[in-house]
């Protein structure tokens, strides 16, 4: 009974220590409304636009079933100035109707110029920054939460650094949207010197630009994190993407875990086509290999083929992409293979072929991967003359 006793008091003990906890959510780059058109068709697009600004809508859903206190968005909310009424609305709408939750939202530089808030008005639990530093207190207490943040337009990132005061003895979270440069730049605006940040009393320095998760330390105190763009839009973001869930106690000790929340995932794979002779070949070896990653249906995926493949290959990607319809939400192919050229059969011809190798060969001012296809597509073109000929 005493240890049943004693387990039961800590277990109290453990759920009250829970429930000081303060979470928070960092974000950036959700780049809602962004026009999505690089590689979809116009349906697909309109469709991925809505998928997007669901995901927001999911993450602010994910906070409040977790009672999460604040949503801190880096950066980049919207993609463009001039935004839809819809996704205007529907920000809009996600804020109003969580008063519970503090939104905390740094501009980024797609944000310039965007009419979210061109009315003037905004709900009250919405804490907007300028081009000086701001700060709000999240938490009251031993160890004050205190947030703070300035929007980056033409001030230097040294001269932003040297004018933030904040009190040591507090949890200090601040908030900048731009690129980590190693060393000062000469560059006006948008990078942001992580030395320069050092010794200032900064626990958490929620970053917003990079679209990738990114996380290390500032200095002995504070960590710096980007936690990447919400979704992925093209294939240059590949991979997990969501967002980090910040979780501070009354000490102010903080832990932070990277939350994948995309509703899909982009893939780039690498196929590599050297022995393959012909399409059915190069088929077969996309699929071993699709097989091997086993992605998911929803999946958006780009196969670049790869290799040096003869001269005599028979390729047809429009083919390979109609085999591989309907697999995934979207594929694409692209041919990155190159020619593997051995001209030695014709070279020393005496024939027209042998004289049409060595007059390409000889040309001055013409890459070499050129003077492959060249080469190959001539042969091909003198081969179907010969045979109307014969």
């Amino acid at each position: 009974m005493l240890e049943s006793g004693i387990w039961k008091r800590s277990r109290e003990y453990d759920r009250i220590e829970m429930e000081r906890k303060v979470k928070i959510i960092h974000c950036a780059d959700l780049h809602l409304d962004s026009r999505m058109t690089t590689h979809l068709t116009k349906e697909k697009a309109k469709e991925r636009k809505a998928e997007i600004l669901k995901t927001f809508l999911n993450m602010v859903e994910y906070a409040e079933e977790n009672q999460v206190r604040a949503i801190l968005i880096a950066g980049d909310l919207f993609d463009v100035g001039n935004i839809s009424a819809v996704a205007r609305n529907t920000v809009y709408n996600a804020v109003k109707e969580h008063p519970g939750i503090q939104f905390f939202y740094l501009r980024g530089n797609h944000d310039e110029g965007n009419s979210f808030l061109q009315t003037g008005e905004h709900p009250e639990n919405l804490r907007l920054f300028s081009d000086s530093w701001c700060s709000y207190v999240l938490e009251e207490g031993e160890k004050r939460i205190v947030i703070t943040a300035v929007e980056q337009d033409t001030v230097h990132t040294r001269s932003i650094a040297d004018s933030l005061t904040l009190r040591t003895e507090d949890f200090n979270i601040v908030m900048l949207h731009g690129q980590d440069r190693e060393h000062e730049t000469k560059e006006m605006g948008g990078n942001i010197s992580l030395r320069s940040f050092r010794k200032k009393g900064i626990d958490y320095l929620a970053l917003g630009h990079i679209h990738s998760y990114k996380r290390d330390r500032l200095d002995a105190r504070g960590r710096y994190c980007y936690p990447g763009c919400l979704e992925g839009r093209g294939f240059d973001e590949c991979g997990e993407h969501g967002f980090v869930l910040l979780e501070i106690d009354g000490e102010g000790s903080c832990t932070d875990h990277f939350i994948p929340f995309a509703s899909r995932k982009l893939y780039t794979l690498h196929v590599d086509i050297s022995e393959c002779m012909t399409t059915p070949m190069i088929g077969q070896c996309i699929q071993e290999v699709l097989d091997r990653e086993g992605y998911a249906p929803e999946s958006m995926v780009k196969i670049q083929l790869e290799g040096r493949v003869d001269m005599e290959c028979e390729k047809d990607i429009s083919y390979l992409e109609k085999w591989l319809e309907g697999r995934y939400y979207f594929l694409k192919i692209k041919d990155n293979s190159r020619i593997k050229a051995d001209y030695s059969q014709y070279a020393k011809a005496a024939s027209l072929k042998g004289e049409f190798v060595r007059t390409v060969m000889d040309a001055e001012g013409v890459g070499e991967e050129e003077k492959a296809w060249i080469i190959k597509y001539g042969i091909w073109a003198l081969a179907e003359e010969m045979e109307r000929d014969g």
